[in-house]
């Protein structure tokens, strides 16, 4: 059965007029059900994470500082979010969703969380929305309970994965691949273990082309036994933070290689959201639920 973590505290609202579409992790639950993509079986609430296990990749005075709301006022900026205790609480869940995601993964074949992606942050600091890094501490997670001795991080949202990249950039078991608006934010990105950059207006054709031809060599070099999936729909053609032009059938298509992928090489995978900011909520609704459309497709049907 598809696993699906999703804990109200997801949907804490911003401040009106906020460019983060806060309201789609409010939408999207509601989407999966009353299309018959998912039933309420398939939801899980996670629990909170412990300290132990983000210090594990966060460094202890950023986070102390962050929990203790007493960062600067350029560190918020940064992040881009009015820093609160909500918003720092829902971090800690969506990192506890992305780790036991793993783990019924690793039972299943895949497993989603309905948030994450939050690849901008760094080991030292936040960025672009980005506090904590759930997918980086759950790959540390993994390899610390030896649970898994490689992993490939697939981060196919539009922006570079660069506070992932710079984590892992010393950590041969972690191979970090990055494809993305070659001129987009960040505009000083790190390096991952492979960066392919996308020059604007890329369409469906030569984005899944790249990526057919890259994810399987990928897979044949590096040999991981786990994947972590970001699957940022910001990709889309009207995505006002994009610069891209896919469609929502090239980005469906994306999702479905990406899986059918992983199940051929019996690799399990944990996909978390990432990005997506349609001036048209529908849209960015339809496009995340056809990730879930696409996962119930390749592995339970």
């Amino acid at each position: 059965m598809l696993k699906i973590a999703y804990h109200p505290i997801y949907k804490y609202a911003l401040p009106e007029g906020h460019r983060f579409p806060m309201a789609k992790y409010n939408l999207l639950p509601e989407y999966l059900l009353s299309n018959g993509i998912c039933t309420k079986d398939n939801f899980f609430k996670p629990q909170k994470i412990s300290e132990d296990i983000i210090l594990k990749v966060h460094d202890k005075n950023y986070y102390h500082r962050l929990l203790t709301l007493e960062l600067d006022k350029k560190e918020i900026r940064r992040i881009g979010f009015p820093l609160r205790k909500d918003l720092v609480e829902r971090g800690h869940y969506i990192i506890g969703g992305t780790i036991e995601g793993c783990k019924f993964a690793m039972q299943h074949g895949i497993s989603l969380n309905i948030a994450g992606g939050t690849h901008h942050a760094y080991a030292d600091r936040g960025e672009a929305f980005c506090l904590l890094n759930d997918q980086a501490v759950a790959a540390q997670y993994l390899l610390d309970l030896e649970k898994v001795s490689k992993i490939l991080i697939v981060d196919l949202d539009v922006h570079q994965g660069n506070g992932t990249a710079k984590i892992f950039e010393n950590n041969p078991n972690v191979f970090t691949f990055s494809m993305h608006g070659a001129k987009n934010y960040p505009f000083k990105k790190e390096k991952s273990d492979l960066d392919i950059g996308l020059e604007d207006g890329t369409e469906d054709v030569e984005f899944l082309t790249i990526l057919k031809s890259t994810l399987p060599m990928l897979i044949n070099k590096v040999k991981p036994n786990f994947i972590f999936y970001l699957s940022g729909v910001d990709i889309l053609k009207n995505d006002k933070l994009g610069r891209l032009s896919c469609t929502l059938e090239g980005c469906a298509e994306r999702d479905h290689f990406v899986f059918r992928t992983c199940k051929e090489h019996g690799i399990p995978v944990q996909v978390s959201m990432g990005g997506g900011y349609s001036p048209d909520i529908d849209m960015i609704i339809t496009a995340h639920g056809n990730t879930y459309k696409m996962a119930q497709e390749v592995f339970f049907k």
